[in-house]
């Protein structure tokens, strides 16, 4: 294919990966969403295409039917791109369904692996499997993980396992100053965070803001060393670790129906101006999870509101089993430039607030718009256009290619 295709099919192609990916993704796992901001401009028509009515400009291959190809390809790949982004900006980047954020729906399972055993110097011991368990990776100030270990044979059998030393240290860097070893207690006794005792399951828990590490901000990790199947080996889990409270819940929560959308409103009492992202799950009646909500933007010093929204729309398109719950909320105030980048807001764990709308009534089912969507929107539409016509003047006796707008998910 001749290189000019090239370059503008490979345009064609992060034009629609930027299309899908912009408007896709939001975070991951307990991380927030990343703060907005405003994407690249869309390429320009000029950029798809040096084509005008009648295939000029165009590569021009010997044989008419390669030539149609190319010409079908360019249309397919235009329309594609518009309609995908036309279908995923419908409703805005703070209220998103949650089966576009698979990873968001439940943030505090615990973090659940199986590994062959760990040794000094590298190696493994496959006739190990460890598996093990982590409650949290972001920890704000007062906050503790819980973690586990258990090892298998290969017909999946629990070997006893003893261990040896466990001590979790905060990680330093250069000329860092290294920070104190604090121990942590594992025990298969049925108590804490073990839930049975005698299983040949051991349980730990970190709480950094009660030893030598409640002052440390970033990744603390904890080393445990064990033995299993007559061999020695180790496990690391690693917390993010916020020594300062940025800003403290207040308590105080509504629920309103405004301006076509559903918002849920939450008390936060600012010590540290910035920009904050919190981020909201919400269940439908039946318990089923329902949308992601997020709030990103820069709060001042004093008691503030947090608006999470349920973008009317989609609550028109999904129509959920009414009244919605919002339930595990976390957030932090982002820190630009630095390491690490938050300073993290108190989780609110479980059910935050049990809403009381049971209908839509005032809920619009308009499409979000904005002038960046308009934008972007003119621009792919143009791109389109500009490829179909093409293809419509190089062959007038067949018909287009059927659009994708209106077949996407």
């Amino acid at each position: 294919m001749p290189s000019s295709f090239n370059k503008r099919a490979i345009g064609l192609g992060v034009a629609l990966a930027v299309a899908a990916g912009l408007w896709l993704e939001f975070g991951r796992g307990e991380q927030a969403a990343a703060p907005q901001v405003s994407a690249a401009p869309p390429p320009s028509g000029p950029q798809f295409f040096d084509a005008v009515p009648g295939g000029d400009g165009l590569p021009i291959p010997g044989d008419r039917k390669e030539r149609r190809r190319l010409l079908v390809e360019q249309a397919q790949l235009t329309d594609h791109t518009y309609c995908s982004y036309l279908e995923g900006s419908k409703y805005p980047m703070e209220s998103r369904p949650v089966a576009q954020n698979p990873d968001q729906v439940h943030p505090n399972q615990p973090i659940v692996e199986a590994n062959p055993m760990r040794m000094e110097g590298g190696a493994t011991n496959g006739a190990v499997l460890l598996q093990t368990s982590q409650s949290h990776v972001y920890l704000a100030a007062g906050e503790a993980a819980a973690f586990s270990l258990r090892a298998v044979d290969g017909q999946g059998q629990a070997l006893p396992i003893v261990i040896t030393a466990a001590r979790a240290q905060g990680m330093t860097y250069g000329a860092g100053r290294p920070t104190p070893q604090v121990a942590v207690p594992f025990a298969d006794d049925g108590a804490g965070a073990d839930p049975v005792a005698g299983d040949n399951a051991h349980a730990g828990v970190l709480a950094p803001g009660q030893g030598g590490l409640a002052g440390f901000h970033g990744t603390i990790r904890t080393e445990v060393r064990y033995t299993a199947g007559g061999r020695s080996g180790f496990a690391l889990f690693d917390v993010i670790y916020t020594p300062v409270l940025p800003a403290t819940w207040t308590g105080k929560l509504r629920e309103a129906v405004e301006e076509g959308s559903l918002h849920y409103y939450l008390g936060l009492e600012v010590r540290q101006p910035g920009r904050y992202i919190v981020t909201g799950r919400v269940d439908d009646a039946r318990g089923k999870p329902f949308a992601v909500a997020t709030f990103n933007d820069v709060l001042q010093t004093g008691t503030r509101e947090v608006k999470l929204t349920v973008f009317g729309k989609l609550l028109k398109d999904e129509n959920p089993a009414m009244p919605l719950t919002l339930r595990d909320v976390d957030g932090y105030l982002l820190r630009e430039n630095a390491d690490p980048d938050r300073l993290l807001v108190p989780r609110l764990q479980g059910r935050v607030l049990a809403g009381r709308t049971r209908s839509l009534d005032g809920v619009s089912d308009a499409e979000w718009q904005s002038e960046e969507r308009s934008r972007y929107l003119k621009e792919y539409a143009k791109d389109r256009h500009a490829a179909r016509t093409a293809l419509a003047d190089f062959d007038p006796g067949q018909p287009l290619p059927p659009s994708a707008c209106g077949k996407l998910p």
